[in-house]
């Protein structure tokens, strides 16, 4: 290599000339100049290559969910390589197992699957360190009791509160209040989105109005394991979980979930 400062032109004018061009990490490629009558080589052509080469994928951004929003509205407007369900492929652990419910606010990674998400994935069932010792815990923690068990009121169909409500907003975490199977999950009817599990001892617990579900039909669940996010959907006035105990997994067949936690090590 020469000396800095001194630059030599070779003496033959036959010699072949060259170009250096930059390439991928800083090593160089070096590409023949073949003179006049060779100066339509392939050069721009092999320097375009390397160019493009270095080009870097495309970043990914955040998306915030706005009130009237799809997963296939988004994908169409964010064009999402793979649409709807490559969208819900990559966000699955923050929508839940309900590609059709999203809510604002809810933030969504579009581009390239978030690096965090088999963090967020794990997640549900890290929550069990907050149970009780019992086998048991509360639905939702730091809530407080709306409607009571068995308030009368002419706008239930049974004359009565068939279950309990926790007073929280859209959006907070909904844990199985203990280990089971997961018998139904989906909208039904007033109740919205819920979810239905049977648990060891043959009583089942529904959790009612979620915006999101996390579990489906036929999967177990572990206590302490979120199924889902709080939400308003159904018949209601207000964001809130209606909790309730059942001997079967219908309506009407409802017991006192207050009492149900209490025997079982649970304080509210």
């Amino acid at each position: 290599m020469p000396a800095k400062g001194k630059h030599r032109r070779p003496k033959s004018q036959g010699f072949a000339r060259a170009i250096v061009v930059a390439g991928v990490g800083g090593a160089a490629l070096a590409l023949p100049l073949m003179g006049a009558t060779g100066a339509h080589a392939a050069t721009p052509a092999a320097a375009h290559s390397v160019v493009k080469a270095a080009a870097a994928p495309a970043a990914a951004k955040t998306y915030a969910v706005k009130g009237g929003d799809t997963l296939s509205k988004i994908a169409d407007e964010q064009n999402v390589s793979g649409g709807w369900k490559k969208l819900y492929a990559d966000n699955r652990s923050v929508i839940g197992g309900d590609p059709s419910v999203i809510h604002p606010g809810l933030k969504l990674t579009i581009g390239q699957k978030a690096a965090a998400t088999a963090t967020q994935a794990s997640a549900p069932k890290a929550a069990a360190a907050t149970t009780t010792g019992s086998g048991y815990t509360l639905p939702v923690q730091g809530a407080s009791i709306g409607t009571a068990y068995k308030t009368a009121g002419a706008m239930w169909s049974s004359g009565y509160h068939t279950g309990v409500d926790f007073v929280i907003p859209t959006g907070t975490p909904l844990k199985a209040i203990a280990a089971g199977t997961v018998v139904s999950a989906g909208l039904d009817g007033a109740y919205g989105n819920e979810v239905v599990i049977q648990h060891a001892d043959g009583k089942y617990s529904q959790y009612a109005h979620m915006s999101s579900l996390s579990v489906s039909s036929g999967q177990t669940v572990t206590e302490g394991q979120q199924i889902g996010l709080s939400g308003a959907t159904g018949n209601v006035t207000g964001p809130h979980l209606h909790f309730e105990i059942r001997t079967t997994p219908s309506y009407g067949s409802d017991v006192d979930p207050v009492a149900y936690l209490r025997a079982h090590g649970v304080s509210l």
